[in-house]
């Protein structure tokens, strides 16, 4: 079988980031601040008919086509189910509670194959991290090769319409999407442990007496690296309302970067200049839109807005600061939705 087992060079590239054909293009030529655009209202992964999620092909939206091989794997977030697996276009691969993975086998046939179109094994990579011993193949009633993972085989959605899609999780309560290691994606919940323990009050004598407690800091701590909270909406005198980080910091994007593929171009003396913004979840007034984790070269892990990658300048020293708009022609605030902002 043609299943690439190893990750080259080439394939660590092009894992830099989960490839969208939605993403946004070359949207540096406004002439003025972008604007908010309405956000999508998300499909519903409700099944039309019974227990196995499909529906007839006159029903069935065409997001995704007929067979296809998977390439590239690439490992993607998302904020609802955590991370998943993608083929090299960006789309959500599933697997099918009634297959079997000992041995490997397909009961998604007929009207059924035609909503979950097979992903045909072919030149499958596994993507970084990813064991590749979990890649293989099992060969349908139709003679087709299709790829397995952890030995459940892989489908595409057709309600899928664009990269980043994960509209068949949960579907028919029998479809999931493929986490890195073959499970079905879920994002965990806080263990137990985690919350605070509510058995015992503290006595009266074990709380501070008012001579001795601490005054009360003026202003909050700040978070520790990589845990800034969440990207929230700011307005500012000129350039209006722009993405801000949970320091209040002014986000930018870089002009060479790109959203197709998904890539970003500051590596280096430039990562020092101009900090990568960590994973953060979508605060209010950010219009959601590609709002995907970034695995960067160096293994570390970078927020993108409508897939561009995002960052905070060294030179802004407090909240509100703005010093890094139009350095150097390439470096640009970020609107809500995603768009360089452009105004001088």
């Amino acid at each position: 079988m043609g299943i690439k087992r190893g990750t080259t060079l080439a394939a660590v590239a092009a894992v830099v980031a989960l490839t969208a054909t939605a993403c946004g293009g070359d949207d540096y030529k406004a002439a003025d601040a972008a604007q908010p655009v309405a956000a999508a209202s998300p499909q519903s992964n409700q099944s039309k008919s019974g227990d196995y999620g499909y529906e007839t092909p006159a029903s069935s939206a065409a997001g995704v086509g007929a067979k296809s091989a998977a390439g590239q794997l690439a490992v993607a977030d998302n904020e609802k189910i955590g991370s998943f697996l993608a083929d090299s276009s960006g789309r959500t691969l599933y697997r099918f509670d009634k297959d079997t993975a000992k041995p490997p086998k397909s009961n998604c046939e007929g009207d059924c194959e035609k909503t979950w179109p097979v992903v045909v094994a072919g030149d499958a990579t596994a993507a970084a991290g990813m064991d590749p011993s979990l890649l293989g193949e099992v060969v349908r009633g139709d003679g087709t090769k299709q790829l397995t993972i952890a030995g459940w085989p892989a489908y595409r959605y057709s309600k899928d319409a664009k990269a980043g899609d994960v509209n068949g999780q949960g579907v028919g309560g029998v479809w999931f999407a493929f986490a890195p290691d073959g499970k079905k994606a879920s994002k965990a919940a806080p263990s137990a442990s985690a919350a605070p323990s509510t058995s015992a009050a503290p006595s009266a004598s074990a709380a501070p007496s008012a001579s001795t407690a601490p005054a009360a800091s003026a202003t909050p701590e700040a978070p520790a690296e990589g845990q800034d909270g969440r990207l929230s909406v700011a307005k500012d005198p000129k350039l209006g309302d722009h993405i801000v980080d949970g320091k209040g910091m002014t986000v930018y994007r870089f002009k060479p970067d790109t959203a197709w593929p998904m890539v970003s171009k500051c590596t280096g003396d430039c990562l020092v200049k101009w900090p990568a913004v960590a994973p953060a979840e979508k605060g209010e007034g950010i219009v959601e839109k590609n709002y995907l984790v970034l695995d960067r070269p160096d293994g570390k892990k970078q927020q993108t807005v409508n897939c561009w990658p995002v960052y905070t300048f060294s030179g802004d020293k407090k909240p509100g600061d703005t010093n890094g708009q139009g350095v150097g022609g390439t470096w640009y605030a970020v609107a809500p939705d995603g768009k360089p902002i452009t105004v001088k």
